[in-house]
């Protein structure tokens, strides 16, 4: 007898229909699951065994055939356990196969019978919910408030395959309610007020946050370039709910997600250790999956230690910088993950950490100096829209408490500088602020006044700018304009851009 189950499979963050068929006919007793399965959709057959007999159903001596449609695609996860199961009840009689028409299924089964969360949950209910006509879907129990963020689909989570039978029998399945805390707004545990000095290194980061901008922070050690980074994600404004529900979604493929994470509206914050391997970064695995630059999408990737990173794990971000996603290509498939995050990184401004300190106890040469700064590519360097000196702070200054704006304040205004740069590009797709948006649509329509212009094009002769970097510096000057609400860029904005352009490290 044959039957078929209707479930689903990811390809990055996207997931797809499989049908998995179930043959089970006489002659000697196998199990054979074709459909190009991966280890972990192999490894079900003990899994699936072992809950049928555990749940009290009959696990017959016949030749079993399971077959993954569309079977030119690579499949992997536990996710086809529960369908698998049902799969093998109907083909061997015991349970109708008219009580799983009309629903999908996904679910890894312990031994017991009891369903085990899975990955990419969010995906499949994304999936499900647009189907017609409208599919249920039945998950695990630890998927449901995950899936819930999709309120238009009807979810079922039966603890065991034995409940989930018992109820498929009756022909009603217990409807699934998700228990999703309301979205607060974000805590503030640190805050810019405990920073002290560093006004310029603060004005930067407003700049930064108002419109996207990568920065990179350079200072000797101790000068407060670390404190500074982690205090930018609370200036940022909150996710809307599209962006909340795709973070929540590449962090569960990722298998990354926390209950925290399902409900909180501040965006991601991912500081990876410089001994991570390209494939951690950016993303990989002969399975794909999202990288640090994909858990950062929405939010802030930074860099500690930027220059001890391996120069290729570097190169490997001027893709996502630039396209604001990544794509991961294997022989059989080739797979996109989004990547639109603002990239800030700290370094020392030599080996030993000291040049230009006022005391002059730098050990580096120039040659050393000149092969350290070197170590990040000028390509990246040009993708940094902002280059910050962080200098120490004085010891008198350190006992100024409650120095400057505190976070909320400055992320009043940030919010504000955003308001008007998502209505500026709000016919645009997937431009919500400056740093986004094209160079030579902001040179076109940005309003640049003839004196901000003629100071733009002197400055990229002297400073020898590349077409990137002159548009950089543009799209930079056009957030600090919208940040004093002027519709024009003025002189002093442009001059301010320019200020945050880089030098060589000899020169300080």
């Amino acid at each position: 007898m044959l039957a078929a189950v209707r479930s689903a499979a990811l390809v990055g963050i996207e997931a797809y229909d499989v049908t998995v068929e179930v043959d089970a006919s006489s002659g000697l007793p196998q199990w054979t699951i074709v459909g190009l399965p991966l280890g972990a959709v192999k490894e079900s057959r003990e899994r699936v065994g072992a809950a049928l007999v555990n749940s009290g159903f009959v696990l017959p001596p016949r030749r079993i055939t399971v077959n993954l449609a569309p079977a030119d695609v690579r499949k992997d996860g536990t996710a086809f356990d529960l369908p698998i199961a049902l799969g093998i009840l109907v083909a061997t009689g015991q349970l109708d196969g008219d009580s799983i028409a009309g629903r999908m299924f996904a679910g890894e089964l312990g031994l017991d019978g009891r369903l085990r969360g899975i990955r990419g949950a969010l995906s499949i209910a994304r999936w499900a919910a647009a189907m017609t006509p409208t599919v249920e879907l039945v998950i695990p129990p630890a998927n449901v408030a995950e899936a819930g963020r999709v309120t238009s689909l009807p979810l079922s989570a039966p603890a065991c395959l034995s409940d989930l039978v018992c109820e498929l029998r009756v022909g009603r399945l217990t409807r699934a309610v998700p228990d999703i805390a309301t979205i607060s707004s974000p805590t503030e545990p640190v805050d810019f007020q405990d920073v002290a000095g560093q006004d310029v290194a603060k004005r930067a980061l407003e700049v930064a946050a108002a419109g996207g901008h990568n920065l990179l922070l350079t200072g000797p050690p101790g000068a407060g370039k670390t404190m500074l980074a982690r205090r930018l994600p609370g200036i940022l404004p909150e996710l809307t709910e599209a962006e909340a529900l795709e973070v929540v979604t590449i962090h569960s493929v990722a298998g990354t997600l926390t209950s925290e994470a399902l409900t909180r509206c501040s965006r991601p914050f991912r500081a990876p250790h410089h001994s991570i391997s390209s494939a951690g970064l950016i993303g990989g695995g002969s399975t794909p999956r999202p990288g640090e630059v994909s858990l950062a999408h929405h939010g802030v990737l930074f860099l500690d230690e930027m220059l001890e990173f391996p120069r290729s794990v570097l190169d490997g971000l001027r893709q996502p910088l630039e396209d604001g996603e990544v794509t991961i290509a294997r022989v059989a498939t080739s797979v996109r993950f989004p990547a639109r995050f603002t990239l800030v990184g700290a370094t020392n401004p030599c080996p030993c950490g000291r040049l230009g300190d006022s005391t002059g106890r730098c050990t580096c040469s120039e040659v050393e100096v000149l092969r350290y700064s070197g170590r990040i590519s000028g390509p990246l360097s040009d993708r940094m829209d902002m280059h910050v000196t962080v200098g120490a702070v004085a010891i008198d200054a350190l006992n100024a408490s409650g120095s400057g704006d505190s976070t909320a304040a400055i992320r009043s205004r940030v919010c504000a500088a955003r308001a008007r740069q998502q209505q500026r590009f709000a016919r645009f797709r997937g431009v919500g602020c400056n740093a986004h948006a094209s160079g030579r649509w902001i040179d076109a329509n940005g309003q640049v006044s003839t004196e901000a212009r003629a100071l733009l094009q002197s400055a990229a002769q002297r400073l020898t700018l590349s077409a990137r970097g002159y548009h950089r510096v543009l799209k930079v000057s056009r957030t600090i304009a919208d940040m004093d609400e002027t519709r024009q860029i003025g002189h002093r904005h442009v001059a301010e851009a320019l200020r945050y352009r880089p030098v060589s490290p000899l020169r300080g």
